[in-house]
C-alpha cells in the first residue's frame, strides 16, 4: 500500500491493458494479436456493495477515487482511509475514516445514463449543478491545432487492440495525463482521481475525450472545474444544453485542423483561419 501526501493508503494493483489472442483472418490465415482486457471491478464502500465497473484494470485505484469524487459520494479526499484493489475477488474495498453521511439517501436515487462502462449516476447530481460556474477561457485556434497533433501520438492501447476510449488532461497544447479504458467515463474518472490525489486545479486546463459529449461527460468535466471540453466525436442535445448552463466551452468533431465549436465560440481566438470557416459553428447560428 502506498500513501499520498493528502491521505488514503492505496494498493498498486494495475494490470496489463491487453491480452494476447489468436484469430483467423479473411483468408483463413492465423494471426497473432492483442485485444483489450475487460474486467469487472466491484466497489465496496465501508463493506457495502455500491457498483460494478467494467475496466481495463490499468489504473483501478484512480478509477475508484475519481468515480467516488464525480458521484459526490465522498465529500473530501481526507475522508478516505484506504483503497484496496484485489483482482482475486475482482473487488475494490474503500474504507472511510468516519463513515458517509446520507449514503442511503444518495443510493436511493439513480439515473440511468448513456455512459459505456458505467450506466448509473447516484444521488442528486443534477440538483447540485446550480453551484457550478466556470470562468470563460481564451483558447487560440493554433493551440487547438497543436494539441490535436500531440494527441494523435497517443492512443497506444487503441492502436494495439482497439475497443477502448481515451481521455486527456491538457494544459495548452501539452498533455499532462492520457488514460485509456473500456468506457470513456472510466477514463475521465481515473483522471479525476489523479487530480484529486494531487490537488490539481482545473481552471487552466482543457479536457479531451475520444467519446461523444453527453450530459454526463459535461457534468463530470464541470465538476472537475475544467472549462474546455474537446472531442473527436459528436455531441448530444442535453450535453449542449448543460454546457451552455454551466459555461463549458464545447468543441466536437475535432480532428486534424477541423473542429466545430458548439458553445463558447467567443472564447476561441481564430488565428489560423478566417471567421467564415465552415468548421466553426457559432452560438445562435
Amino acid at each position: 500500500m502506498n500513501a499520498t501526501d493528502r491521505g488514503p493508503l492505496l494498493s498498486a494493483a494495475g494490470l496489463d491493458a491487453t491480452v494476447a489472442v489468436t484469430a483467423i483472418d479473411e483468408n483463413g490465415r492465423t494471426r497473432n494479436g492483442h485485444i483489450a482486457a475487460e474486467r469487472p471491478l466491484t466497489l465496496y464502500l465501508d463493506k457495502r456493495e455500491i457498483v460494478t465497473l467494467m475496466t481495463l484494470g490499468v489504473h483501478p485505484e484512480l478509477l475508484v477515487l475519481g468515480w467516488l469524487r464525480n458521484q459526490r459520494l465522498i465529500p473530501s479526499l481526507e475522508h478516505i482511509a484506504r483503497v484496496q484493489v484485489d483482482w482475486e475477488t475482482d473487488a475494490a474495498a474503500v474504507t472511510t475514516r468516519h463513515g458517509v453521511d446520507g449514503l442511503d439517501e444518495r443510493l436511493a436515487h439513480r439515473t440511468v445514463t448513456t455512459g459505456c462502462g458505467q450506466g448509473t449516476v447516484f444521488g442528486r447530481l443534477m440538483d447540485e449543478l446550480d453551484q457550478i460556474r466556470l470562468a470563460a477561457p481564451n483558447v487560440r485556434q493554433s493551440t487547438l491545432h497543436a494539441l490535436l497533433d500531440n494527441l494523435s501520438r497517443h492512443n497506444q492501447v487503441y492502436r494495439k487492440a482497439g475497443a477502448v476510449h481515451g481521455c486527456a488532461l491538457c494544459a495548452g497544447s501539452g498533455i499532462d495525463l492520457f488514460i485509456e479504458d473500456v468506457g470513456r467515463h472510466n477514463a475521465v474518472d481515473a483522471i479525476a482521481g489523479e487530480m484529486w490525489l494531487r490537488d490539481t486545479p482545473g481552471h487552466d486546463k482543457l479536457f479531451y475525450t475520444t467519446g461523444r459529449l453527453t450530459s454526463e461527460m459535461v457534468i463530470k468535466v464541470a465538476q472537475m472545474g475544467i472549462p474546455v471540453l474537446l472531442s473527436r466525436s459528436g455531441i448530444t442535445e442535453m450535453g449542449l444544453r448543460l454546457g451552455r448552463q454551466l459555461g463549458v466551452t464545447l468543441i466536437a468533431r475535432a480532428k486534424g485542423r477541423h473542429f466545430l465549436v458548439y458553445n463558447g465560440a467567443r472564447n476561441i481566438l481564430f488565428d489560423r483561419a478566417d471567421a467564415a470557416s465552415p468548421y466553426v459553428l457559432r452560438e445562435g447560428s
